[in-house]
C-alpha cells in the first residue's frame, strides 16, 4: 500500500470511532512517522498549484488528514528541549539536516515543528516559529518575531519581514492554506489568514493585513479581487469609505481597510533585492 492509501484507512478507522490514541498500535504509529518524514523531505504537501492561475490552489485533504492523526493518535508526553520541559504529543524536529543542504536557524528561540519543510538555502533568524505541516521552499528567509503555520506553503526565495504572520488552516481539511507564491516580498509586520494566496514576485507594504473578507482593488487589470493578490503587484493599505454613514458616537461616516496593488517599479524591487551573499 502506498502512504497516501495508508493515512486515509487510519483516518477511516479513526472517524469511525474504530481507533484511537489508546488503541494505535506500534505499526500505525511507523505510519504516521513515514508520513511526518515525508512532510519533512517535502514529497507530501498540504497544497498544491493545480493550474497556472495564483488561484489554482488546492487542499490535498489526505495529507491535512493525516496530520490530524499525529494529534489524534498520540498521547501528550513530556519532553525537554535544552533545560526546558514541555507537554506535546510530537517532538521538535531534527534539524540535523539543514546544515548540509545550507539552511540556518539561530540561536537562541528558532523552532521547527516536526513535519515541517524547510528546504535548501534558507534563513531562519530566532526568534520565530515553522509550525506542522508547513512547505518552506529554497532560499527564503524567516525572520525575526515570524510565524509560518500549520499547512502554509511558502515559496523560493521569499522574503518574510520581521514579525510577519502568516496565519495556518488546518481545519476544515477541504480548505487550502495560506500561500506565499515564488519571490514574493512581505514586508514588516504584515499578517496573511484565511487561506489568502499572494501572487508571485509581489511586493507587500509593512503592516498590510491580506484576508479574504479585505478587498484588493487592483488598479493594474481594474478589477477587486478577494482572497489573493496577483502576480508581479506591489500592494500596500488604505481605507476606503464604508457604508456605515453617521452615528450617534461619531459624525462623517466611517472607514474600513483595503488593499491597494499596482505594477511594480523599479525602485520598489531595488529595495528587496535578494543579497546573495548571505547565502553563499
Amino acid at each position: 500500500m502506498s502512504l497516501e492509501s495508508d493515512v486515509r484507512e487510519l483516518w477511516q478507522r479513526y472517524d469511525d470511532g474504530g481507533l484511537d490514541a489508546e488503541s494505535a498500535t506500534v505499526d500505525e504509529l511507523d505510519t504516521l512517522d513515514a508520513f511526518l518524514d515525508a512532510l519533512e523531505a517535502g514529497e507530501v504537501r498540504a497544497a498544491e498549484k493545480t493550474g497556472a492561475d495564483v488561484t489554482s490552489w488546492e487542499a490535498n485533504e489526505w495529507v491535512k488528514r493525516g496530520i490530524l492523526l499525529n494529534f489524534g493518535l498520540r498521547e501528550t508526553l513530556t519532553r525537554e528541549y535544552g533545560d526546558v520541559r514541555y507537554h506535546d504529543v510530537l517532538p521538535l524536529r531534527d534539524t540535523d539536516d539543514l546544515g548540509d543542504r545550507g539552511t540556518r536557524n539561530t540561536p537562541d528561540g528558532t523552532v521547527i515543528r516536526r513535519g515541517a519543510h524547510l528546504g535548501s538555502d534558507c534563513i531562519m533568524m530566532s526568534p520565530s516559529f515553522v509550525n506542522i505541516g508547513a512547505y518552506v521552499d529554497d532560499g527564503t528567509l524567516v525572520d525575526s518575531c515570524d510565524t509560518v503555520g500549520s499547512c502554509a506553503q511558502i515559496g523560493a526565495n521569499v522574503k518574510l519581514g520581521a514579525n510577519t504572520l502568516i496565519g495556518g488552516v488546518l481545519e476544515p481539511v477541504e480548505d487550502a492554506p495560506v500561500v506565499v507564491e515564488d519571490g514574493a516580498a512581505l514586508g514588516a509586520g504584515c499578517r496573511v489568514t484565511s487561506g489568502f494566496v499572494v501572487g508571485e514576485n509581489s511586493i507587500v507594504g509593512e503592516n498590510t493585513l491580506l484576508t479574504p473578507r479585505i478587498p484588493v482593488y487592483d488598479l493594474v487589470d481594474e478589477e477587486i479581487y478577494y482572497g489573493h493578490l496577483p502576480a508581479n503587484r506591489r500592494a500596500f493599505t488604505r481605507f476606503v469609505e464604508s457604508s456605515l454613514g453617521d452615528h450617534d458616537l461619531f459624525a462623517g461616516g466611517a472607514y474600513k481597510p483595503a488593499v491597494v496593488a499596482l505594477d511594480i517599479e523599479d525602485d520598489t524591487l531595488d529595495a528587496t533585492r535578494r543579497e546573495e551573499a548571505l547565502r553563499e
